[in-house]
């Protein structure tokens, strides 16, 4: 029996990162508030990405709600299709902005929302499609950006778990009007917290700059828009104009410097994760587990097993296997699985019965992640891909 444990996450720091802090904490006098090592990695992250904008915040969480905040300030309050296979942080979001949450099933082959079931739902309240791009697999199809941009819907990336995934070859957080990330300990890249809001949009920019830092006016780099407030606000200090109900929800100099060490290795590292899925879903049995994920541009951020058929014996086996093998794993993938099972919207009117959501529900009860991560043998995922195909459902 192996002895060896199969952790969700390795550490991503490495001794190379954690030197890069010791020297510059050993320089004379170094800024730790956000300043110029957070606006270098803001510029390189752009580069990287393929967008204009990019503004880095404390948390991928933090990200989502700057996001949702900017929304209503720019295009009002309403409805925003959300996916119920992710984050907490992606619905709490919309309901702290005081959105309405309007839940749509997902794809089998993506865990996307399901192109069809968010076009069908789109109404004349329909503010933004807030997609989330599942375990590193492509949510986003042709028809999809074609028929929002028509409408003039926005798209609201989550990359939070996709970091350097791709569709048609250019990279997911590029396409929407806007999309977030998240840096947390156990993602493609991590600066131990952090996340980073990316757009095209010049106008979003300016707004989440002001909103990242209590919406104060200084924040902006639109010098029209600071003359605009000044001369309708004379009595105050142009250093503090709110323009914005907001929070503090900058990063630190140390996010920052972390985030440029780790870019530097981030393409290789989703190069090999991508490897690692190919090989895990190659050699599972294709008759008890699915397989048929869209793989193409995928960056996996953890091995995706899900039962072909619901079978409650069948799970129960597979927790048992796994668990007694050392295995880590969490049922129902982001998020712990259909989000409409959950207490905090237990009171929220309107909403979707669990049940009614079929795939999501599958998900939910028949599906879990395994950690993936640059370090694992190929030996080791054959192992295991071994270890679940001798699992029978006698």
């Amino acid at each position: 029996m192996r002895t060896k444990s199969w952790p969700l996450m390795h550490n991503n720091i490495t001794r190379a990162d954690l030197d890069l802090i010791i020297q510059y904490l050993s320089e004379e006098d170094p800024q730790l508030t956000h300043g110029p090592k957070v606006r270098e990695f803001e510029k390189k992250w752009s580069e990287w990405l393929g967008v204009k904008y990019s503004v880095m915040v404390n948390s991928g969480s933090s990200a989502n709600d700057l996001t949702m905040l900017a929304l209503k300030h720019l295009k009002g309050v309403g409805e925003v299709i959300v996916p119920p296979l992710t984050w907490v942080s992606d619905i709490a979001s919309v309901l702290h902005a005081g959105m309405s949450p309007k839940f749509v099933d997902i794809s089998s082959r993506n865990l996307a929302l399901d192109e069809t079931k968010i076009l069908n739902a789109i109404s004349s309240n329909t503010k933004a499609v807030f997609l989330t791009h599942v375990l590193g697999y492509d949510g986003l199809t042709d028809k999809l950006i074609a028929t929002l941009s028509d409408l003039g819907i926005p798209l609201i990336e989550d990359v939070c778990e996709s970091h350097g995934a791709t569709h048609n070859g250019k990279k997911l957080g590029s396409f929407g009007w806007a999309s977030n990330f998240s840096f947390y300990y156990a993602h493609h890249l991590t600066t131990i917290e952090g996340g980073m809001i990316c757009t095209n949009d010049q106008e979003l920019f300016e707004v989440i700059r002001m909103l990242r830092s209590h919406g104060m006016l200084r924040e902006s780099t639109n010098e029209n828009l600071k003359e605009k407030y000044m001369s309708e606000y004379p009595d105050l200090n142009s250093d503090f104009i709110f323009t914005m109900a907001s929070h503090n929800m900058r990063p630190t100099e140390l996010n920052g410097l972390l985030g440029i060490s780790q870019l530097n290795r981030l393409d290789t590292n989703n190069k090999k994760r991508a490897e690692n899925l190919d090989c895990f879903l190659d050699n599972l049995n294709s008759e008890r587990f699915r397989t048929n994920f869209l793989r193409e541009g995928n960056s996996n951020y953890a091995f995706t097993l899900v039962l072909k058929e619901p079978s409650f014996d069948f799970r129960d086996k597979v927790e048992f296997q796994l668990k007694s093998n050392g295995v880590e794993y969490r049922r129902g993938l982001s998020g712990g699985g259909n989000q409409l099972r959950q207490p905090y919207l237990k009171n929220i009117s309107g909403l979707p019965t669990p049940e009614s959501l079929k795939e999501t529900e599958h998900i939910h009860n028949f599906a879990w992640y395994i950690g993936n991560y640059p370090s694992i043998n190929q030996n080791d995922i054959v192992w295991l891909t071994d270890l679940l195909n001798s699992i029978t459902n006698d």
